[in-house]
């Protein structure tokens, strides 16, 4: 085993993106439950769309992270989190998709890396260090 082999886990990498991705997007959901949903209300008003359907973003920003954290129904969970944020690209930031921001990087860099990242672990599952034992 060379040296390089070593320090190659995937399963502690999967258990890492899972807990990014999921604490970051939770943080930004305690974020939204604080405020009551008010800004995502106030822009579903602007379309037409009743505003009680904001408390879905409750299902995508609180309990998907926190399945994706600790691992159960993990796939499930994190094609949730696809779709919410899709719908927040599209909603919020439809108009920064083809922009760069004041520092050269892509307009929505950081819903980009939400939406990746969730699919990442859709595609590879929670790994071993996880609840769900088929999630895998």
């Amino acid at each position: 085993m060379n040296t390089l082999e070593k320090f190659q886990n995937k399963e502690a990498g999967l258990l890492l993106q899972r807990i990014s991705i999921g604490i970051l997007i939770l943080f930004h959901g305690i974020a939204n439950l604080s405020t009551n949903y008010s800004f995502i209300k106030s822009q579903l008003n602007a379309i037409g769309i009743p505003e009680s359907i904001a408390y879905l973003v409750f299902i995508g920003e609180i309990i998907a992270p926190i399945l994706i954290i600790i691992g159960w129904r993990t796939r499930l969970a994190s094609l949730i989190l696809v779709f919410n944020m899709l719908t927040a690209i599209l909603m919020s930031h439809s108009g920064d998709i083809f922009t760069l921001n004041q520092f050269g990087g892509w307009g929505i860099e950081l819903q980009g890396l939400y939406l990746f990242g969730a699919m990442v672990i859709f595609f590879l599952g929670a790994g071993k260090y996880s609840i769900s034992t088929t999630s895998k």
